[in-house]
């Protein structure tokens, strides 16, 4: 089916019925042919004519002639279609009178109703089309007279499309056509050159009316307009333009409606997003290079000019921070306070069990700690490969050994880089908590009480040993089966409930504590000995394991 088949009358249903003088309708009729082609589609401006400056976003409203979709017609008449020579229209009428005719608009804008006489319609509304054929007729039958009048086809109109469009030229259409349609028949307007805030309708070379397309965009405001055969649509040439960067949700190219504008005009249509805090705008002024650094508030009253690159940007620093409380605790998990807020200023808000809760073993896990101590883990690691990829080889033996140590050493560095640290911040000490100011994300740990001592790393049988104040550290290796055949005896980190790591093994061992018996790395025919004992050492302070080598 053809594209307008159903518009081949020109018109569509809009129907008025008067019972007692006159009624009139509007309605499609399918007599008039396909007025022109079918409608080209739209294409991108950059194909086809050359751009001024490159990188350039688009224009606020470009995608208004974006894709391929061809124009729509309207489906009906607009009450303010004027009447015009051409236009077909039946009459009928029953009562004092029998009266079943077609009749034509003629040149002089007449129609001639047998027994009426000739009836001026030419460039009336439609609108009004009804109170000036009653008023007619019943100049003659004034009593007893009903009329139906159904406007059958309306004439097809020439409009000329001109200034910065893709295709400018002549279209025919449908007095009752909207803008778009024709401006989307013309290939849509120029983004380079051509302005979507003032496109004039010129008729008899006056104009009569001038369409800003931004309002349609934002408030979907467009004039009902009527054509006339031979109307011109004339894009302007584009005005002044800013181009908006940044935190916006319309990240486009804008145009102004005057030659400057406030920023608030630009804010209406940019529309910024609620973070925003500060706006940089550059150009020029007075041919000299500009640029200034505004608050928010201020952009609003800020002069706007032609050229200007405004950005966007939420540049105010958060004055709250949210904390994580874990462990032994009551209430919320999760504290918004203020950046200048210390531990022990949050520790009095936060309720606990003293049965339960630790509270002289708290501690911080933080993650900048974590991220610093994950840095010198790498480079722990990097310098070992370093130092067993380049040493050299005196004999074909010994460069065997060498190889077979790269192989050890890789699958011991792919195995350390898994580790994630905790980024322990050890707080409390004999009792006592130190007040350090928090951080963003910081995650405040009041362990449980235990009566346990967790005994891992390289034992038989690692376990949680119930605590005896009588013990030492032996018997606790001990009740785990005692050491492996890797374990390092002399290396044995004792993690202690507050988060301190301790190497001492003569230290006093407390409830809650934890014993990793740590790895011994094999010195025969070993270069880097040093090296992987001291990531072992750093791993476990920042991940409180014992990675075997």
């Amino acid at each position: 089916m053809s594209r307008f088949s159903s518009l081949r009358c020109a018109l569509l249903s809009v129907g008025l019925l008067f019972s007692t003088t006159m009624q009139i309708s509007f309605a499609a009729d399918t007599t008039v042919p396909n007025l022109s082609q079918p409608v080209a589609s739209a294409t991108a401006t950059s194909s086809v004519l050359p751009s001024a400056e490159k990188g350039l976003p688009p224009p606020f409203g470009a995608n208004l002639f974006l894709g391929g979709s061809d124009a729509e017609r309207n489906d009906g008449l607009n009450e303010s279609y004027l009447i015009a020579p051409g236009d077909k229209i039946a009459v009928q009428a029953w009562g004092a009178i029998t009266l079943s005719e077609t009749v034509t608009v003629d040149s002089q804008g007449n129609v001639f109703i047998p027994e009426v006489g000739p009836i001026t319609v030419g460039n009336t509304p439609a609108s009004k089309l009804n109170a000036l054929v009653t008023s007619k007729i019943e100049a003659v039958y004034p009593n007893n007279v009903n009329v139906y009048v159904n406007l059958l086809t309306a004439t097809p109109v020439s409009v000329f499309v001109t200034g910065p469009v893709l295709r400018p030229g002549q279209y025919a259409g449908m007095a009752s056509d909207s803008l778009l349609y024709f401006l989307i028949r013309a290939g849509g307007i120029d983004s380079e050159r051509g302005s979507y805030r003032h496109i004039v309708i010129l008729r008899n070379n006056n104009p009569v009316l001038d369409v800003d397309l931004y309002e349609f965009l934002r408030q979907g405001f467009l004039p009902n307009f009527s054509f006339k055969d031979q109307d011109v649509i004339l894009v302007k040439p584009q005005g002044s333009t800013v181009t908006v960067e940044g935190g916006v949700r319309n990240p486009f190219r804008f145009e102004f409606a005057t030659a400057t504008a406030l920023g608030s005009e630009l804010t209406k249509y940019a529309r910024p997003l609620a973070k925003i805090s500060h706006v940089g705008v550059e150009g020029s002024r007075s041919s000299v290079p500009f640029s200034v650094y505004l608050a928010y508030p201020r952009f609003n009253s800020f002069d706007l000019e032609d050229g200007d690159t405004v950005t966007f940007n939420a540049d105010l620093k958060p004055q709250v921070i949210d904390i994580l409380i874990q462990g032994s605790y009551l209430g919320p998990s999760t504290y918004t306070v203020k950046k200048d807020t210390h531990l022990q200023d949050l520790l009095d808000h936060v309720a606990i069990d003293p049965a339960l809760a630790d509270v002289q073993s708290i501690y911080i896990e933080r993650a900048s700690v974590a991220t610093k101590q994950k840095e010198m883990i790498d480079q722990a690691l990097q310098r070992l490969e370093r130092s067993v990829y380049t040493a050299p080889a005196s004999s074909e033996g010994e460069a065997r050994i060498r190889t077979e140590e790269a192989g050890l050493v890789s699958d011991f560095v792919k195995r350390a880089q898994q580790i994630i640290p905790k980024g322990t911040v050890v707080v409390s000490q004999n009792g006592s908590v130190a007040n350090i100011l928090l951080e963003q994300g910081d995650r405040v740990v009041i362990p449980q009480k235990s009566d346990l001592v967790q005994v891992g790393g390289e034992v038989l049988m690692p376990q949680a040993v119930v605590f005896n104040p009588k013990a030492k550290l032996e018997d606790y290796i001990a009740w785990a089966g005692g050491y492996t055949e890797r374990a390092d005896i002399e290396r044995i980190a004792i993690v202690h409930a507050n988060g301190l790591v301790d190497f001492n093994q003569k230290s006093t061992l407390r409830p809650g504590d934890q014993l990793l018996v740590l790895p011994k790395v094999d010195a025969k025919n070993m270069q880097a000995v040093k090296d992987i004992t001291q990531i072992i050492y750093q791993i476990a302070v920042a991940a409180k394991i014992a990675l075997n080598f």
